[in-house]
């Protein structure tokens, strides 16, 4: 029997064939195939420092949480001792890539002797790692305003004082000697310029929402070769960020933005939970970006009706040449219902959901491999994955259904997922998707400021940024009860940012949007903690003053909604000494930050 202190994913790869998780997108992540190893994430108490020797390495996070490297062969054993709480194996992290600081109204608080600029603030940019050498992270004489970079591809740290000595080399072949990392794909320098530039290379015209703030970046780790960071890597990076900001006794605005859709997305998951937890320690704020799934049909929900034995069908397109795809299915644990999949050619199949387990079969020329999930010990959800593998090249392309037959319906909803659109063909995609509840995780975090995108242009919400759920809809209530998502929204399409070896380019997608909310958040704990007029703004107190001092997007008058939440419309309200309004932002829309 599987150990239920294993989630449902890691349950189903180690009962799988090499040959199975190989073709698979997610069995194999955190896999070491040459040294026959696993990396999990482990939730513990005590004393897990007693487990390391030769075989086992443990790496200590935050808040109860560590990443523990083993033999598969003692997966089992580890699970069996009472300090492990709860074993994930690692997902991968997907970056949410799709004029933002003028409609936020941040130039009214930064102007002046006593505007502000994030001076005394650090902001922690976990990303694709940073141009170091643009002048939109460097001071008037030319240092460096980033005081620790770790690239977790090269597994090293440099300091300020590396830095500056990079820069201060003659050429960019001797710079690259002394400090050799680099940001490929300039996501991570963008979201830095948004939060943090300074407009150095612009006169100021493009500087970002805090231009003297400090940074602390870390370049995410990808395991293979063009592949994706995983959430280890990131667990590892948030723990980072949060031991210098203790180290330096400073405040700090933590910046996410990337996701994945895989999950019950009601908050439970380890990196969820851990999320949580960080947000309590030291005078720190964690901002998530939504995610870009909202119109990528990737998600579907719906709901039986108690007592109607009515059959629901959904319908999945499979595009042509998919090498591999996934389904996952989550409902209630106490709803029980019949569960048929009918490939492309009419060959039918039932799915045993009462049994929990590992189940294969062959179905139109596809290996069906199915995992049937109990409620693990923090959801009351039950998860139904079905991961389709060629057994050739490509999966059957054409339209697959999943016919449900309700027997006993207590609760009701059920939500299925695909995968991140960045991973699976366009045409891969339910008939009748549905936007709501496509927010990515960790977003989810019940404690991390979720933020999602607007455009400018027509004040009106993003139609790919990530939505939640409204505050009266029964699916949040029940299957996933979770707080109303997203906090607010940003600038998140067509914004100007600095760009890798220098100048800007137009942006577009959460990613771009999350980073306004750091910048402001760190905005707000200067004028708090920096300058003493509130030395406890930092964590839940930020989002509380950002989600209050609200104005509504424009076609967003009927409150809450599955895509700015259920918070009232705040004209203003005065804060303090100095008379900042309770940064008039949209609730949770667009921030506006202003200063009488």
């Amino acid at each position: 029997m599987d150990n239920s202190k294993i989630e449902n994913l890691l349950n189903l790869a180690l009962n799988s064939t090499m040959e199975e998780r190989e073709k698979s997108q997610n069995l194999n992540v955190g896999y070491n195939e040459s040294e026959r190893t696993w990396e999990v994430i482990v939730k513990y108490n005590g004393d897990i420092g007693r487990l390391r020797s030769e075989v086992i390495q443990v790496e200590e996070l935050l808040a109860g949480y560590a990443i523990v490297t083993l033999p598969e062969s003692l997966l089992d054993a580890l699970a069996q001792l009472n300090e492990i709480e709860y074993i994930e194996k690692p997902k991968r992290l997907f970056f949410s890539l799709m004029e933002g600081k003028e409609a936020s109204c941040i130039p009214q608080v930064t102007i002046g002797r006593e505007g502000l600029s994030g001076r005394g603030v650090l902001i922690g940019i976990i990303d694709s790692g940073i141009d170091y050498a643009n002048m939109d992270f460097r001071t008037e004489n030319g240092g460096s305003r980033i005081l620790y970079l770790w690239d977790q591809v090269l597994g090293a740290e440099y300091t300020k004082a590396q830095i500056d000595e990079a820069l201060a080399a003659p050429t960019q072949a001797d710079r690259q000697q002394i400090l050799p990392s680099i940001d490929v794909s300039g996501h991570g320098t963008a979201v830095a310029g948004i939060a943090a530039g300074n407009g150095n290379a612009s006169d100021g015209r493009f500087a970002g929402a805090a231009p003297e703030s400090e940074l602390i970046v870390v370049k995410l780790g990808t395991p293979q070769a063009g592949g994706f960071p995983r959430t280890t890597e990131l667990m590892r990076a948030i723990t980072y960020v949060i031991r210098k900001a203790l180290e330096l006794e400073r405040p700090i605005a933590v910046n996410l933005s990337f996701g994945n859709t895989y999950g019950s997305h009601d908050g439970t998951s380890l990196l969820e939970r851990f999320l949580d937890n960080v947000s309590e320690i030291g005078r720190s704020v964690v901002c998530v970006g939504s995610g870009n799934e909202a119109a990528s049909a990737g998600h579907l929900s719906g709901a039986f009706v108690q007592g109607a034995r009515v059959s629901q069908t959904v319908e999945l397109a499979v595009a042509s040449y998919e090498s591999t795809t996934n389904v996952q299915l989550w409902k209630n644990y106490v709803d029980t219902f019949l569960l048929e999949l009918v490939s492309p050619s009419g060959e039918r199949r039932q799915i045993p959901t009462k049994t929990p387990g590992r189940y294969t079969f062959l179905l139109d020329r596809t290996q069906l491999l199915i995992y049937v999930g109990e409620p693990a010990p923090y959801s009351v959800n039950q998860e139904i994955y079905i991961d389709f593998l060629p057994q050739e090249s490509y999966v059957t392309s054409g339209v697959w259904r999943f016919e449900m037959i309700p027997q006993n319906i207590v609760v009701g909803t059920y939500t299925f997922y695909l995968p991140s659109s960045t991973v699976r063909n366009v045409q891969t995609r339910f008939y009748a998707p549905v936007p709501e509840a496509t927010l990515t995780i960790p977003s989810t975090a019940r404690r991390a400021i979720t933020v999602g995108a607007y455009d400018t242009t027509y004040e009106s919400y993003a139609d790919f940024s990530g939505r939640g759920y409204a505050g009266t809809n029964r699916l949040a209530q029940t299957l996933l009860q979770a707080e109303v998502k997203p906090d607010l929204v940003a600038p998140g399409v067509g914004i100007t940012t600095a760009r890798v070896g220098g100048g800007y380019e137009k942006v577009t997608g959460t990613s771009f949007a999350t980073p306004f909310v750091t910048g402001a958040a760190a905005l707000l704990m200067e004028w708090g903690i920096v300058k003493g007029n509130d030395p406890f703004l930092y964590g839940e107190k930020v989002k509380a003053y950002l989600r209050r001092g609200a104005r509504p997007l424009r076609g967003e008058s009927e409150l809450p909604n599955d895509r700015v939440g259920d918070y009232d419309i705040i004209v203003s309200s005065q804060q303090g000494a100095s008379k900042i309004k309770v940064f008039r932002w949209f609730s949770p829309n667009i921030f506006s930050l202003q200063k009488q």
